[in-house]
């Protein structure tokens, strides 16, 4: 069965991004569209024939080219840039074609990749009549084992290696590449390394890649923020609520340009359409939920098992700032999920996601339940912050409050705490500096932005740029889980817990100011009210 342009065009951008050793943005900056916008026309939304040609002209290949699959669009490109032992073997891959490339210009020929001579192969390998990609290296190879394509050993897999990027250095060596610009759509310099093969590139794309310095992203990232305040306020001529109005309106789409700021040269890419279980996270209804279980807390404990003396007690009801905020910084999954059985150790192994747990039994009325308000027993899908809540409670270094879950099966993918940080600091910063002077319009503007964000990433109708309920539950998630954290603190510290709820209430009894720092910082807690309990004497 063909395949349609449109699927042909996708491949034939993978492989000339595994091929250029380029992102996604990278190639976004050149065309001159935002990332998140690449990663629709990739995922689901179709590539218009203006934005193809840019592509195209981009990797320096005809449109034609691009629009006719991986192996024609590696070819031509592989021409382009004076690689005819790559060009040669794709063009084999991809059969004839229509499309007439222009003749590249004349560079020194890859000398062939040595083969040991018939008369040494073993009896099970056989000489091909054209070469073919090796399946080890990716390479071309003139001999197959067992109808494999591949090299007899690995030092014919490293000088083939050597051969081709040789014959790349030399065609490097005789361009002179022109200045790069973020606008510019001029096919790319390729450096000798990415002689290698599409097979080895795309593996090397997966691995984390030298960041831009923490300081320069960091304050691209604050400018930012700011800038969009500063234009508003011009743009509505000094009118605070005009302002306010348009940066409300605007915090979705700010949201997510912020994140490729935060993410230029970054180590991973986002994936904002990752395929994802739907068993799982797909509603079954408008009305009804999926199945996730985010362990949000709804507890409030009785009088009866506070060990108080009789009498009046004062309760500090106390408020968690930027709860979201602060539960950006979590394990989030990074690309498609994996299916796995029984126990996984998701923390040794740096991954994250959903799994199906059966929790082991809570015994203690002086702390809520970490899995939450839930009254049906059984399996449950929770989301990796819960986990790693029980697991840490587990240990004797928190008590042994509970017995690890039992992991009946998971769907995590790799993992990193670190993928939303600059996101996260940049709006801690800009908050902050505008508590400190007094600017609500900033304030308000920064809480937008991270909490609109939050509530639209997964499937809502109102942020298309990103489609990541596994974000969205682990944010939720991690927030409930640090708002535990907070009870758990205190209760250790020998307040009373008396009522822990939603993500960012807790209710103590006692000398809370000796645990916790107040204040409006994202660190500290700030006190929204008093109430009292009174405890009767027994009868």
């Amino acid at each position: 069965m063909s395949q349609s342009t449109l699927t042909k065009t996708r491949a034939s951008i993978d492989a000339l991004l595994a091929l250029s050793r380029q992102t996604q943005i990278v190639l976004a900056k050149a065309i001159g569209m935002p990332n998140y916008a690449v990663s629709r026309r990739q995922a689901s939304t179709p590539w218009q024939f203006d934005e193809a040609d840019r592509v195209a002209a981009h990797f320096g290949i005809d449109p034609l080219e691009l629009y006719a699959g991986a192996d024609v669009a590696c070819a031509a490109f592989a021409r382009r840039h004076g690689l005819p032992l790559l060009a040669e073997t794709f063009a084999a891959a991809s059969g004839p074609t229509e499309v007439d490339a222009a003749p590249a210009e004349p560079v020194a020929a890859a000398p062939a990749p040595p083969a040991a001579p018939d008369n040494d192969l073993p009896s099970d390998v056989t000489t091909l009549a054209t070469p073919a990609l090796c399946v080890l290296c990716g390479l071309p190879a003139t001999t197959a084992l067992e109808g494999f394509p591949q090299h007899v050993s690995a030092d014919a897999c490293a000088q083939a290696r050597e051969a081709v990027q040789g014959a790349a250095a030399t065609a490097a060596a005789a361009q002179t590449p022109e200045p790069a610009s973020v606008t510019s759509t001029s096919a790319p310099h390729l450096p000798a390394a990415a002689a290698a093969s599409p097979r080895q590139h795309q593996a090397e794309r997966q691995k984390p890649r030298p960041r831009q310095p923490r300081a320069e992203t960091h304050a691209k990232c604050v400018a930012f923020l700011r800038r969009n305040v500063q234009n508003a306020l011009q743009s509505a001529g000094g009118d605070v609520e005009e302002a306010a109005a348009y940066l409300e309106k605007k915090a979705i789409p700010h949201a997510m340009e912020l994140i490729d700021i935060s993410r230029a040269q970054g180590r991973y890419d986002v994936i904002a359409y990752p395929p994802l279980p739907d068993h799982i996270y797909k509603k079954p209804s408008k009305s009804k939920p999926n199945q996730v279980w985010e362990a949000r807390p709804n507890w409030r404990r009785s009088c009866e098992s506070l060990p108080l003396a009789p009498g009046t007690h004062l309760v500090g009801e106390l408020d968690m700032n930027g709860a979201y905020l602060s539960a950006l910084k979590t394990h989030l999954p990074l690309g498609e999920p994996e299916h796995t059985t029984g126990h996984i150790d998701t923390q040794a192994l740096k991954r994250s996601g959903a799994h199906l747990v059966t929790p082991g039994e809570w015994r203690h009325d002086h702390l809520p339940n970490p899995i939450g308000s839930r009254d049906e027993p059984g399996p449950l899908w929770i989301m990796e912050p819960t986990l790693r809540l029980l697991n840490r409670l587990s240990t004797p270094k928190y008590g042994s409050l509970c017995v690890p879950p039992e992991i009946h099966e998971s769907w995590t993918s790799g993992s990193t705490e670190h993928l939303l940080e600059y996101f996260r600091t940049a709006l801690t910063e800009v908050r902050a500096q505008a508590i400190q002077e007094g600017d609500d319009l900033t304030e308000n503007y920064v809480k937008s932005v991270y909490s609109k964000f939050v509530s639209t990433a997964g499937t809502s109708s109102a942020n298309h740029s990103l489609v990541r309920p596994d974000w969205v539950h682990a944010i939720r998630s991690q927030a409930f889980s640090n708002l535990y954290g907070k009870a758990l603190k205190a209760h250790t510290a020998g307040l009373h817990v008396v009522r822990v709820s939603g993500t960012d209430e807790l209710h103590v009894i006692g000398d809370w100011r000796s645990v916790f720092d107040e204040g409006r910082g994202v660190t500290e807690v700030k006190r929204k009210s008093s109430s009292e309990i009174i405890i009767s004497p027994e009868a």
